[in-house]
């Protein structure tokens, strides 16, 4: 039975640093995103580039990532300390067109992290997710 969730998309604005080749970081600003209406993902956008990037995944990688290095494929999560000694959680982000290493303070992480859990369960995502309907849209294009 699909569940209903009637709460709107959650949002947070974050400081995060890029983390170059040399180990120098650049401050930067990213929205993280929560839509419980796609209750496996988590989006990041990158506005501070001159056009905007918008990376998509799943939800599960930030929330295992928080706690011990976690990814598959394109997305890499881990905590770490930084040059500084505060805790914070590393995302190695790959494309074709290249790789990014950002990083963003654990205590902010975690608390977009709990409010995500707060609205969305881990386990219950799957009762969110209407198949039939997700079928009939693969299907009819």
């Amino acid at each position: 039975m699909q569940e209903q969730i009637t709460a709107q998309a959650i949002t947070e604005q974050m400081r995060m640093e890029f983390v170059d080749t040399e180990g120098l970081s650049t401050p930067l600003t990213a929205e993280f995103e929560y839509d419980p209406a796609d209750p496996f993902a988590v989006s990041i956008l990158f506005a501070d580039e001159p056009a905007p990037v918008r990376w998509t995944f799943a939800r599960d990688l930030l929330i295992e990532g928080f706690y011990e290095p976690t990814g598959d494929g394109d997305v890499h999560v881990w905590p770490c300390l930084n040059t500084q000694g505060a805790a914070v959680v590393i995302l190695e982000l790959s494309s074709p067109s290249g790789e990014v290493l950002v990083q963003v303070g654990s205590r902010e992480l975690s608390a977009f992290i709990h409010q995500m859990v707060a609205m969305v369960p881990q386990g219950a995502e799957g009762g969110l997710v209407d198949l039939d309907a997700e079928i009939a849209q693969l299907l009819s294009a």
